[in-house]
């Protein structure tokens, strides 16, 4: 119902307003046009540039600190790591504009495609949603990878937002991370096993100062047996996430004619976030799953 006299309609001593959603337009009408309203033009338009694609990497911030306290383990972490990857996949499936998202250690890159219009291709929004939610979902989900060890204080992720106009750009920045994660990988790799064999850090850091990837290698394999493409492919290749449709049994519910309901088992076809550890630098990845990219002459 809806009582209203007219002659005050913005308020004052005798309106009546019983239509709530009406009181509620009544209200922002009276605030949009407030003589405060000058202030938003301070604000800058961040609009990503259109037909790009649109990166948000989120890192983690003075993480080594945090992986002390908590007392990760070394050289890697699964339970860490997995919860990287859950929370992760939890904006992927928030936000389905991301067609890959990419992870290792304590850091995950969003691609959003080129066509996405998500909060207006914004990007303060875009990123401060991804970090917000990364940020959220890793709290939200520390029980079930860390059990009864507690959060002694909460972690904090930063995030920056990089766009890239072409499939190349696109494909060079995320093999650009890929083999950060391959750098990184072996030199934790040797430098926890000298000091688990009894070097101090100061003293592996000296051990492995100018050192290749073939020097590191051969320390691995001659001092302590290991051959280190046999280490999983988790800790070398980190983790890309990519939407892919599954097929699922499904029971439903089917009256034939002259006949009682019975359950029927069907097949659905369904979008799910998959989990990959692979190598996504060469052509084989892309050429797989070729949903991923849009077309560069569109």
């Amino acid at each position: 119902m809806l009582f209203l006299n007219t002659h005050r309609f913005l308020g004052g001593a005798g309106t009546r307003v019983f239509n709530p959603s009406l009181r509620q337009f009544i209200a922002s009408t009276a605030m949009a046009k407030s003589k405060f309203e000058y202030v938003r033009k301070f604000e800058t338009d961040d609009t990503c540039l259109r037909n790009c694609y649109i990166v948000v990497r989120v890192d983690g911030r003075n993480f080594h600190k945090f992986a002390e306290k908590h007392e990760f383990r070394k050289p890697n972490d699964n339970r860490a790591l997995g919860l990287m990857t859950r929370s992760a996949q939890s904006v992927v499936e928030d936000l389905e504009d991301i067609v890959i998202a990419y992870g290792q250690s304590d850091e995950f890159s969003f691609v959003f495609k080129r066509s996405s219009t998500w909060f207006k291709r914004r990007a303060s929004k875009l990123m401060t949603h991804v970090v917000s939610q990364f940020s959220s979902s890793y709290v939200f989900h520390w029980k079930e990878y860390f059990g009864e060890q507690p959060l002694s204080y909460p972690p904090s992720f930063d995030g920056r937002v990089v766009l890239y106009p072409s499939n190349r750009n696109l494909k060079d920045y995320l093999s650009w991370r890929q083999t950060d994660c391959h750098i990184n990988n072996l030199y934790n790799t040797v430098f926890w096993a000298l000091v688990q064999k009894g070097l101090t850090t100061a003293q592996a850091e000296d051990r492995l100062k100018g050192t290749l990837a073939a020097d590191k290698n051969e320390i691995l394999f001659s001092e302590f047996g290991i051959n280190y493409n046999n280490e999983s492919l988790l800790h070398r290749k980190g983790t890309a996430l990519i939407w892919e449709k599954q097929e699922e049994p499904v029971t439903k519910q089917v009256k034939l004619p002259n006949q009682e309901e019975s359950k029927v088992c069907v097949m659905r076809s369904r979008r799910r976030v998959c989990t990959h550890h692979c190598d996504i630098i060469g052509n084989q990845f892309w050429e797989e799953h070729p949903d991923i990219l849009e077309d560069d002459s569109c």
